[in-house]
C-alpha cells in the first residue's frame, strides 16, 4: 500500500491477533487512502467481531471512516457484559465447540451446533437467518460479511471457554432444561412414559426422569451426574447473579 499513514494503537486484549510489533504501544500503518479503518485493522489479524470501539484523535469513528494522514487510532475490545440487541440472545457453535455446545445446553442457554462440518457459508448464513451469535476459534469464519453476530472463543479449554462466553455476554441460566444432544427443551417425564427407552437396570435403580420434547432422549441422575452438577454449581455461583442484573 501507497497511501496514507495512520498512527495505531492496539489494546492489550486484543494483542494475540496482531503481529509482535504491534504489541508495544502506538505504531505506523500505511493505508492504500480507500479502504476502510474496519478493513485495515481486518488486514492486520482483528476480528472486528473483537472491536468494540475506533477511537481516532480523541473521537470515536464507525468502522466504515477512511482513515487521513496522521490520524492516531486507538483499537479496543468489546466491552463486557455486550449486549446483543435485535433478537433472543442465541448461540451457533462451529464443528470445533463441541463439549462448550453441551455444557451451555446444561445450563439452558440456547446453543446451536453441528457436529459435522457444514461449511463456513452455511454458518454465516444460518447465523443471519436466525440471529444467532457464532462462536469460533476461526478468525477467517468470523470475518465473513453475512454474519448476524459473532465471538472469538480465546481458549481451548473447556472450562475457560464456557467461563469466557458466560462472562462476556451474561445469558440468563436455566439448569436442567435443555436436551444436551439436540438444543430442545426438557419435561419432566414418569418412569411408565419412558419406559420403552430404558434398560432394565436404569429401570429399577431410577425414579426420576425428564425427556426432550424434540428428540424424545430420556435424562435421569446417572453416574456422571456429581461431575455434571459441578459443572452448573460453579456457573451459577461465578454468573447467576450476572445474568439476572443484565435482564
Amino acid at each position: 500500500m501507497n497511501g496514507p499513514e495512520i498512527h495505531l494503537s492496539v489494546a492489550p486484549e486484543l494483542h494475540l491477533f496482531v503481529a509482535a510489533e504491534r504489541r508495544g504501544g502506538r505504531t505506523p500503518l500505511t493505508t492504500d487512502g480507500a479502504s476502510t479503518l474496519g478493513h485495515a485493522v481486518e488486514s492486520l489479524g482483528i476480528p472486528l467481531t473483537e472491536v468494540g470501539r475506533l477511537v481516532v484523535d480523541g473521537r470515536e469513528v464507525p468502522f466504515s471512516h477512511i482513515p487521513a494522514a496522521g490520524e492516531s487510532v486507538d483499537v479496543r475490545p468489546k466491552e463486557r457484559p455486550q449486549k446483543v440487541p435485535g433478537a433472543p440472545l442465541r448461540f451457533l457453535l462451529d464443528v470445533h465447540l463441541g463439549t462448550l455446545a453441551r455444557r451451555l445446553r446444561l445450563l439452558g442457554v440456547d446453543a446451536a451446533y453441528f457436529s459435522e462440518d457444514v461449511g463456513d457459508a452455511a454458518l454465516a448464513a444460518y447465523s443471519a437467518r436466525d440471529r444467532r451469535v457464532l462462536l469460533s476459534r476461526d478468525r477467517g469464519l468470523l470475518r465473513r460479511r453475512e454474519l448476524w453476530a459473532g465471538a472469538y472463543i480465546y481458549s481451548d479449554r473447556p472450562d475457560d471457554q464456557l467461563a469466557d462466553v458466560l462472562g462476556r455476554f451474561t445469558p440468563p441460566l436455566a439448569p436442567w432444561t435443555r436436551c444436551t444432544a439436540c438444543n430442545g427443551d426438557l419435561k419432566d417425564a414418569t418412569k411408565e412414559a419412558v419406559s420403552a427407552f430404558l434398560e432394565g437396570g436404569t429401570q429399577r435403580s431410577y425414579d426420576v426422569f425428564a425427556q426432550c420434547t424434540a428428540c424424545d432422549r430420556v435424562y435421569w441422575r446417572g453416574a456422571h451426574h456429581a461431575h455434571l452438577e459441578k459443572i452448573v454449581e460453579d456457573a451459577v455461583s461465578a454468573f447467576g447473579n450476572a445474568a439476572s442484573q443484565a435482564r
